[in-house]
Order: structure tokens, then C-alpha cells, then sequence
């Protein structure tokens, strides 16, 4: 399983359930990194998403204790039970929020972080791959700035452990 997602300087991703600072670029790749797969997201973060809809050309699965249907999205109450989900897609892609991310983090091997240079007020964080020693930045795919904001899409892997 694979995961997607966009951090400040201090891993810092989030502030009262949405991006303080989202750059065009990002979204773009998050889009094209995304298109065809299952895509497992939070409850919360479904609020921000345009519309609260789907993201199109995907199979939403939303994870979420609660016991409710939510239209257009596959409900997983577990995350063993999204993990039995990812099995069906070709390819499966955890695209946050934060207790997402961290209750979903020790199931996937490949990591998609944009590193959106600038400090930012988050009250939500991401795990900091660059100290953990499970984890390795693999490739830096493409860097930029944009509106005086530099960027780095990086790819880690999970080290093959023996």
C-alpha cells in the first residue's frame, strides 16, 4: 500500500481539518499520482474534499468508526477491514487525514511527500520520515517553487528489513 501527502518544514500538514497553504503543484501531482486508484481517506477529511463528493476517477473507501453510509464511498470501520479492501485494487493509496495517516502508516511500503517549504501554524502532524530509520528517501521526483514557495515531491520507501 502506498500513501500521499504534503508537509511544511516541521511535518506539519494540517490546521482545523483543512491545508493552511496548497499549491497548485502539489494538487496536480496528487491527481495524477491518484488517478485509477483506491484511495483510503478519513471521515473528516471528506469535508474538505469539493463538495464533500468523491474524487473522481477513483474507488473512495472512507474509514471511519462510525456507523453510517456515506454516499458515493466504500465504508471501512477498521483499518484491518481497508486493508482487506486494498487487496482488491491494483493499487491502493492512503491520502490522509492525520489519525489516518498514522493508524494506516506501518501497512504501506511507499510514501509520496511533497515538501512545501514554509512554516505554517498545523495542529495536525505526519510522522517525520527523515528520522525514522524504517524509512528512506529513495528519489526526489521534482522540485519547483511556486509563489515564492519552493517544493520537493520526494518518494520514500519502507527499508527491507531481514
Amino acid at each position: 500500500m502506498e500513501l500521499i501527502v504534503a508537509v511544511y518544514d516541521d511535518w506539519g500538514i494540517g490546521k482545523d481539518g483543512t491545508q493552511p497553504v496548497a499549491l497548485s503543484a502539489d494538487r496536480k501531482f496528487f491527481r495524477g499520482t491518484t488517478k485509477g486508484a483506491m484511495v483510503i481517506v478519513g471521515r473528516r477529511t471528506i469535508e474538505d474534499f469539493p463538495g464533500q463528493q468523491p474524487l473522481p476517477g477513483r474507488v473512495n473507501v472512507a474509514l471511519t468508526r462510525q456507523n453510517i453510509e456515506i454516499p458515493g464511498f466504500i465504508v471501512a470501520h477498521s483499518p484491518a477491514e481497508a486493508v482487506e479492501l486494498s487487496r482488491t485494487a491494483q493499487r491502493a493509496m492512503v491520502i490522509g487525514g492525520g489519525s489516518i495517516y498514522k493508524q494506516m502508516l506501518p501497512y504501506c511500503h511507499t510514501a509520496y511527500v511533497t515538501k512545501v517549504h514554509c512554516a505554517v501554524d498545523s495542529d495536525t502532524y505526519f510522522p517525520d520520515l527523515d528520522r525514522d530509520p524504517q524509512w528512506e528517501l529513495a528519489e526526489i521526483l521534482q522540485s519547483g517553487e511556486e509563489n515564492g514557495i519552493a517544493y520537493e515531491m520526494c518518494l520514500y520507501k519502507r527499508k527491507e528489513t531481514a
